[in-house]
């Protein structure tokens, strides 16, 4: 076969953006301007830029910028997508990125996303539905043995804080002597010296912030919560 006459592929990235808002996880979601699904709400996405984009992350980190206005501290390839089928435009490929931000952060999408909880989504064009719930299956995974849930944490936090954070993501209560065994073992906090949370029926608690390495890389060292 001649390769002007090879079909070209579609290659594109798409992200799925988890906050927490409520107690609940939820992802962003944006209105696509056009064809094919204009107006329907779709992940944040778009094509990569061969001149542009270094690898596929700067292209999501791009896209994320241009399509929802943020930048993610946390950015995690999460899959690839392929098929015939999954883009009435053509075979696509789509590599998709898993992004995690505290809900304070989507005061600078300045409106351009919806957030919608994960366990309520409306139809959604493309493959993003199966999309995200590789990103969900893959963050409530990983919470079970990693530091990933503080990236939904806004700092300073304290230790109930941040116990309340993975319960919601993991769905489930976590046993507070086990949490806080799990913390030491991490090793990813460290106290603000003399920051106390004062107020209301509890006595004051510590306040914490993430070490620095661990706002970017997971912490593998041991599983269990």
């Amino acid at each position: 076969m001649k390769p002007d006459s090879i079909p070209s592929v579609i290659c594109t990235v798409d992200v799925v953006l988890l906050t927490l808002e409520q107690a609940t996880l939820q992802v962003a979601l944006v209105r696509r301007e056009r064809e094919p699904f204009a107006q329907a709400l779709a992940l944040p996405g778009g094509y990569i830029h061969a001149q542009d984009d270094v690898d596929a992350q700067a292209s999501a980190v791009r896209v994320l910028r241009d399509k929802a206005g943020l930048e993610s501290p946390y950015l995690e390839q999460l899959a690839t997508f392929t098929g015939a089928v999954r883009d009435p435009r053509g075979w696509s490929v789509a590599v998709a990125y898993c992004a995690l931000v505290p809900a304070s952060l989507l005061a600078q999408a300045g409106g351009r996303v919806e957030m919608v909880p994960v366990d309520a989504l409306p139809p959604l064009p493309f493959d993003h539905r199966q999309i995200i719930d590789a990103a969900v299956l893959r963050v409530r995974s990983k919470s079970q043995y990693s530091s990933l849930p503080v990236h939904l944490c806004a700092e300073p936090f304290t230790l109930p804080q941040l116990q309340a954070v993975y319960e919601a993501v993991l769905g489930e209560p976590v046993n507070k002597v086990s949490f806080r065994r799990k913390m030491d073992e991490l090793d990813m906090l460290e106290p603000l010296v003399g920051a106390l949370q004062t107020g209301g029926a509890h006595r004051p608690a510590q306040l914490y912030r993430v070490r620095p390495v661990y706002r970017r890389t997971l912490s593998l060292s041991a599983r269990g919560l």
